[in-house]
């Protein structure tokens, strides 16, 4: 197994997990257009825990393509990344030690500027035009 990029466990990807879909849920914006999409919580859970311990410690597992679906719900916005980074945000600093609450901060803030592009780029046109139907 390769060197962990963030000092946490698999029990603590779990816990942040977790509380952070309890706030999704609860959240007037982003939980209707999860709730669109998720019909099966414990197992989106899992598959997000799964990908958080591969891209965090490297465990195989974690199957999926995080752009395209993102990019193929035509409900997800790019203003929508914000308030779900915020979220995780306040999760991570709730359930971690600071330096592992800002290392994988920064991890998870990199990722969502690439599905944020993802999403852009389904709404524009070449040369940045946007799509209006």
């Amino acid at each position: 197994m390769p060197e962990p990029r963030i000092e946490v466990s698999p029990e603590q990807i779990a816990r942040v997990v977790a509380r952070f879909y309890e706030r999704i849920r609860a959240h007037p914006g982003l939980g209707p257009v999860f709730a669109a999409h998720v019909t099966d919580w414990p197992a989106h859970e899992a598959r997000i825990a799964a990908f958080w311990e591969s891209a965090i410690l490297g465990r195989p597992g974690y199957r999926g393509s995080p752009v395209r679906l993102h990019r193929d719900a035509r409900d997800v916005r790019p203003g929508m990344f914000a308030p779900w980074l915020a979220l995780f945000d306040m999760t991570l600093r709730e359930e971690l030690p600071p330096e592992t609450a800002a290392a994988w901060s920064a991890l998870a803030h990199r990722i969502g500027r690439t599905l944020r592009a993802g999403v852009t780029e389904r709404e524009t046109l070449p040369g940045g035009i946007p799509k209006l139907l």
